[in-house]
């Protein structure tokens, strides 16, 4: 993974410093809250319903073993034991106190982490899969371009105060595992037919009140002007988009009120005035941040072990689990390690100090230390070699984090919701727990791979328009109620889902969802996926099950 130099060490000491007298103001009083507010925004800090919120950068989700550690520490020591992964690949930690937040800081940048330009109307942390650098369908580490774009933007002075907050996505593989064309800039990396790396740049992606996938702008970037085309739209965007409405400030509404074609053309002419004078990307700083990431000592070994197979045999929990955790590896012995976060024993996206402990301690006992946090806000142990998965799996057992159910029901995306959120209008967790608890197992096996995401807010923060079963919460006369969408996806053929009808109480809401897997039952033919039924027979057979015996 990458490593911090001299220049990214000093630039974020420097930023612990300030923020340490700009807290010291604060608590004398010298500066007020709305003084302080855009000071504590751009080093992640919100205060929430409860308490302080800190969001800590995991830039493309990649953490080293001493870095969840440090985390761990964190937590233990600064929250109340547990942090909460999100589907942007970031860490929050929900009850901090104001006088420590310079010290949590600090102990950040011991461990060449930071929380700089997790917030605020600024470039966010680029994110890509958690499969990055090892995944077979790949065609170049994303990773790579991810942290040259983290490094051009971080504290770019052009782009710290855009008309809204702005994320970028990278991918390099077949199937999208990053959500990419929900991104204000999502960019595909593939090779031509000469062998030559080139970016089809999307633009315009986002969920909220008024969702919207990116659209294409440019097929064929030669991978070497990707910084000048990403500061050209940029560069549009901050000269059109709107700063008297932050509903309709995101550059998805400036493209939809344009035209796709009509940016097209301002970014093409923008992008010709500075492309001459802009530095583009060279072979030498493409291989100087490559080196930056170091490439496991991979063994030789046999893409099959004796072991490894007697235990899949003999052991039917351990076989569950390698069925829907372990995922295929570019290199021959070696597998991927998914690890739910989620129901039953775990609240979405949470890990509590010790869990972190384990991870980090499996990822320097059978991998090379390295771990990543994936979208689905699960944790992914990317190098581990097939004969230490039984081990593996066993050290999991005894922490909870063994749950055979990655990319089923109970796999859910879920935002924190009104548990702690102060934008949010209905709860998240505890409602997604109830939709989780009406499933067996065997249940949730006959249902197969599918995404059901829950939002606490119109914000949208677990993504439910693109879920195969999305759900948001909404408040009615000081009741939660929850809108159901069917038949959004993620990946290179993401869909909007649609609005099946009324929002349902709390109290319908797991039996509306479960009538509508079984209506994907009734239905879907062989091995058809959940979206692959929707595509086929449309909504109305889902709309038509999803209210009975619910009284709506």
């Amino acid at each position: 993974m990458y490593r911090y130099d001299e220049y990214d060490r000093a630039l974020v000491n420097e930023r612990v410093e300030e923020f340490r007298d700009q807290v010291a103001r604060r608590m004398s009083g010298e500066l007020t809250e709305d003084e302080f507010l855009p000071l504590r925004l751009q080093n992640g800090l919100y205060l929430q319903k409860h308490a302080y919120m800190m969001r800590i950068a995991i830039p493309y989700g990649a953490l080293s073993s001493d870095q969840m550690r440090g985390l761990a520490f964190i937590a233990n020591e600064f929250d109340r034991g547990y942090g909460h992964f999100t589907t942007r690949q970031n860490i929050q930690f929900n009850w901090i106190e104001l006088a420590d937040t310079p010290d949590i800081l600090a102990h950040l940048a011991s461990i060449d982490m930071h929380a700089i330009q997790t917030s605020g109307n600024c470039v966010r942390n680029v994110t890509t899969e958690a499969y990055a650098g090892v995944a077979p369908d790949e065609e170049y580490d994303p990773r790579i371009f991810a942290e040259i774009i983290r490094q051009w933007a971080t504290v770019n002075p052009e782009f710290l105060f855009l008309p809204r907050k702005f994320k970028i996505a990278v991918s390099s593989s077949k199937e999208d595992r990053a959500a990419v064309r929900m991104h204000d800039i999502g960019l595909y990396l593939y090779r031509d037919e000469e062998e030559t790396l080139r970016f089809q740049v999307m633009v315009g992606g986002g969920l909220g009140r008024t969702p919207f996938l990116n659209k294409a702008v440019k097929d064929d970037l030669h991978w070497s002007e990707v910084l000048s085309y990403i500061e050209a739209v940029l560069r549009v965007f901050n000269r059109y988009g709107r700063r008297d409405n932050k509903y309709k400030a995101r550059i998805k509404i400036l493209i939809h009120s344009l035209g796709v074609d009509a940016f097209r053309e301002e970014v093409e002419a923008e992008w010709l005035q500075i492309r001459e004078s802009f530095s583009t990307l060279t072979d030498d700083e493409l291989s100087r941040v490559a080196s930056q990431f170091l490439s496991p000592l991979y063994k030789t070994l046999d893409d099959t072990d004796l072991k490894y197979g007697n235990h899949i045999a003999s052991n039917d929990e351990f076989s569950a689990w390698v069925s829907r955790s372990v995922k295929p590896h570019k290199v021959s012995g070696y597998a991927s390690v998914a690890i739910s976060t989620k129901f039953p024993t775990n609240t979405p996206g949470d890990l509590n100090a010790e869990q972190m402990q384990r991870i980090a301690d499996l990822a320097d006992l059978y991998g090379f230390g390295v771990i990543r946090i994936a979208h689905e806000q699960n944790v992914v142990l990317p190098d581990i070699p097939k004969k230490h998965l039984f081990n593996v799996w066993l050290s999991l057992c005894e922490v909870g984090l063994a749950l055979p159910n990655v990319g089923l029901v109970s796999d859910m995306i879920v935002c924190p919701g009104a548990s702690y959120c102060n934008l949010a209008t209905a709860h998240s967790f505890p409602v997604a727990k109830k939709v989780a608890e009406v499933y067996s197992i065997e249940e949730q096996l006959e249902v197969g791979d599918i995404s059901i995401n829950l939002s606490g807010c119109i914000n949208a923060c677990a993504h439910h328009h693109i879920g195969n079963i999305g759900i948001l919460g909404l408040n009615k006369s000081g009741e939660d109620y929850y809108q159901i969408t069917v038949g959004g996806a993620q990946g290179k053929d993401s869909q909007i889902g649609k609005v099946i009808g009324p929002a349902v109480s709390e109290d319908a809401l797991p039996r509306v969802v479960k009538n509508i897997t079984n209506a994907y039952l009734a239905n879907r033919n062989d091995r058809e996926t959940f979206h692959e039924t929707f595509l086929r027979i449309g909504l109305e057979p889902f709309k038509m099950a999803a209210y009975e015996s619910v009284g709506v």
